[in-house]
């Protein structure tokens, strides 16, 4: 997705991990991916450089559909559908 559909999805779960690092946002995303349903989208907010490669490889891994990355001041919004 380009960076004005990231943009313009409604979201149904946000995760705030931008005070952890790795691994903390991959297992607080693991841990909210139990609270959407299938064809849900969730985003995850992180600073940690790593999450931004390890959410898409969990997600390919997983069967979710990872939808791409906005870069934020000094963070990373991660889109994903379940």
């Amino acid at each position: 997705m380009n960076e004005e559909e990231l943009k313009s999805l409604k979201v149904d779960k946000s995760v705030d991990a931008r005070g952890t690092s790795c691994p903390g946002p991959l297992l607080a995303a693991k841990k909210a991916i139990g609270q959407i349903e299938k064809g849900q989208i969730m985003e995850v907010l992180s600073a940690d450089e790593g999450t931004r490669r390890d959410i898409p490889k969990w997600c390919n891994k997983k069967g979710f559909d990872y939808l791409g990355t906005l870069e934020e001041s000094g963070y990373f919004k991660i889109f994903l559908r379940k």
